[in-house]
């Protein structure tokens, strides 16, 4: 029973819990926060923006305080949040918090994506928003000014700059979007110029460095359960190649999509070797482009979100930052 006497059905602790009745609870939620025409310590205006109604896709777009003074257009970050698939939100506070802060350093205009959850949605329901999302951003490269496009994008935005990134589920969502994009190509064929993947979540059936080596303590791990919660039907389970980009069958890494990428990881984080492993193997698959990686010991995953205030986030922020030119 949960606490108000509802049966649950099932739970994920400490993220998630599903009612028999159909409710769901989000127990890692940050607080929902409304965008402000000016951020009061960065001076960063943002506001929420319909991409779609059908499916219904929205979004917290972010605009430099001088941009407003500048006519030089800059780039675009198109940023998909961390939750596991299935918490957090584009208009929560550490979300909105970081995208202040990282707009601010790196004078971008941010749009971060309100992709739609599992378990309500499950998966491939957020990689399908995320691709429309990014392909509406590069529809704005054949602006008409239409009503369905944004004036922020048409008026400030290079879109021979367009960048991609997440953080943990969100850096997942971005390595597919990168795949996808080389595969198929863009609107307008915009190129992407470079992506992000900070901590992203991958998995796989076999344990790599010092993740844990029990069959049994693997199969309970949140890292497990939360991909069964939120993909019941993935073929191959976590060793699907979304979750497992270096499984036996998946799509080869030199596809990558974008001509530069950095990769971040964090000391304490159990996520860390596996991530390490992917940033070899696109190293030695052949891929063209310029490929670093960013290891900040003595942090733990997503660090630079839920700590914000550490020493290490503001290092971290400022290194994406400086990337995004």
């Amino acid at each position: 029973m949960g606490s108000d006497g509802k049966e649950i059905a099932t739970q994920i602790l400490p993220y998630i819990r599903v009612y028999k009745d159909g409710s769901v609870e989000r127990l890692a939620d940050s607080t929902i926060v409304p965008p402000l025409a000016s951020d009061p310590e960065t001076g960063v205006s943002s506001k929420d923006i319909t991409v779609s109604q059908n499916p219904p896709i929205s979004a917290r777009i972010y605009l430099p305080k001088h941009l407003l003074d500048q006519h030089p257009k800059v780039p675009i970050l198109v940023y998909f949040h961390g939750g596991g698939f299935c918490f957090e939100s584009a208009f929560s506070f550490v979300e909105t918090k970081f995208m202040n802060r990282l707009v601010c350093l790196a004078n971008v205009v941010v749009i971060s994506i309100e992709y739609r959850l599992a378990p309500e949605y499950s998966l491939p329901i957020a990689y399908e928003d995320c691709w429309a999302a990014l392909q509406w951003v590069v529809s704005h490269a054949n602006c008409d000014c239409d009503s369905d496009k944004e004036s922020w994008i048409s008026t400030y935005v290079d879109l021979d700059r367009v960048y991609v990134g997440g953080d943990s589920a969100g850096a997942n969502l971005a390595h597919n979007i990168l795949l996808r994009a080389g595969s198929e190509g863009l609107n307008n064929g915009v190129k992407i110029k470079g992506a992000f993947l900070t901590h992203p979540y991958f998995w796989g059936s076999k344990p790599v460095g010092s993740e844990m080596k029990d069959v049994e303590e693997r199969e309970k791990s949140a890292m497990y359960t939360m991909w069964h919660f939120v993909y019941p039907e993935a073929l191959g389970g976590v060793d699907n190649p979304m979750m497992n980009p270096v499984a036996p069958g998946a799509p080869s890494l030199a596809g990558l999509g974008c001509s530069r990428l950095l990769v971040s990881v964090a000391g304490k984080d159990l996520l860390r070797d596996r991530v390490i492993m992917y940033y070899n193997a696109v190293k030695e698959s052949g891929w063209k482009g310029e490929l670093e990686l960013v290891d900040v010991e003595g942090e733990d995953h997503a660090f630079h979100i839920l700590v914000y205030e550490s020493e290490n986030a503001e290092k971290l922020i400022k290194r994406l930052a400086s990337f995004l030119v």
